[in-house]
Formats: C-alpha cells, structure tokens, sequence
C-alpha cells in the first residue's frame, strides 16, 4: 500500500507546472520536519495546547471590557 501512495503521489506531481512543484516540495519539507522520527512506527503528531495554556502567563487589566476614553459618547 505504502508503494501504491507514493506512485499515486509521484504521478499526480508530474502532471504539476513547474511552480507548483516548487510549492509541493516546500510542503513536503515542512511535513518531513514536523513528523519525521527515526522509528516511523512511533511518529505521532505534535501535541497542541489545550486551554488554560496561557494561565500565569497574561494578564489582562480589570477595566479591559470598559469604552476607551476616545470612543466614548
């Protein structure tokens, strides 16, 4: 299977111009360094942050949802 996506992939970017290609590559280059791991069976994605990952690290004044002096009526 993993042989079949790569030709499907390959043939796909052959039908590419060649400024496209450039953005593939790009692409794939990200992916490669996002992803990549020495012992593929282990590869996860990257955690993302859930909520609160902020918390002690902002603050925000008391008086935030207030008017501003020059909008005020």
């Amino acid at each position: 299977m993993k042989n079949m996506i790569e030709n499907a992939i390959l043939k796909n970017v052959e039908k590419l111009p060649e400024s496209v290609k450039q953005a593939v590559f790009d692409y794939t280059e990200f992916l490669v360094n996002r992803y990549a791991v020495d012992d593929p069976k282990t590869a996860k994605a990257p955690k993302r942050g859930g909520l609160g990952i902020w918390q002690g690290k902002i603050w925000m004044s008391d008086d935030f949802d207030e008017p501003l002096e020059d909008l005020k009526f």
